[in-house]
């Protein structure tokens, strides 16, 4: 018997863990197809089909278990698509990951938009990641527990800007999941308001 059954044994894995071992990087980036999945104005650009198997089961990992293997593989096609730069306004682009709610913070121990667009960055030039533009106004209800019809409201000035805006600089909102488009249009009208002129709001899945 190898050591992996053997562990598997004593330790079961998860169904999403077991899903990505043998996910490698060439395979996840293959299932890369940015698109413009809307739901916000602007409109949103969706990186990876939540539908593929091993998608759901990154998306899953990095947000409940803080996998270091989701993490990579998410970071890896966000990097792919950042190469890109002829697609951006300004040569300074500022990452705002949707920030969590002070509760659900704490519950979590990290933000794992945050985490991937660090990761994703290590090796471009021009991109900041900004944990501390975007602050959640009030805890807010789960999205998933909502109808589609309650989320819009749910979210409805969610965010506010905590420090100045540069209206040069173009503002990329990162979020891991797209459905209704709700959380991504509150931190939209958020920056909006803060004067950013330049905001492009993009989901690892859709």
């Amino acid at each position: 018997m190898d050591m992996r059954r053997l562990l598997d044994i004593l330790f079961p894995p998860r169904t999403d863990e077991t899903a990505l071992r043998d996910v490698s990087n060439d395979d996840f980036l293959a299932l890369l197809s940015p698109q413009v999945a809307g739901g916000t104005r602007p409109e949103t650009v969706a990186l990876l089909p939540f539908s593929a198997p091993s998608v759901r089961a990154a998306v899953h990992e990095a947000k409940y278990h803080r996998s270091e293997k989701a993490f990579h593989l998410l970071a890896g096609a966000l990097t792919e698509y950042l190469r890109d730069d002829d697609q951006w306004p300004s040569r300074k682009c500022l990452i705002v990951p949707i920030p969590l709610g002070a509760l659900r913070q704490k519950e979590r121990g990290y933000n794992q938009a945050e985490e991937i667009a660090v990761r994703a960055i290590k090796n471009l030039s021009g991109f900041t990641v900004d944990t501390a533009l975007l602050a959640r106004t009030r805890e807010t209800a789960s999205q998933v527990s909502l109808p589609r019809r309650k989320r819009k409201e749910n979210m409805r000035g969610a965010f506010k800007a905590v420090h100045g805006i540069n209206p040069s600089y173009t503002y990329i909102l990162l979020d891991d999941v797209l459905t209704t488009g709700a959380t991504l249009q509150a931190a939209i009208d958020a920056l909006t308001a803060a004067g950013a002129a330049t905001i492009i709001p993009l989901a690892l899945a859709h």
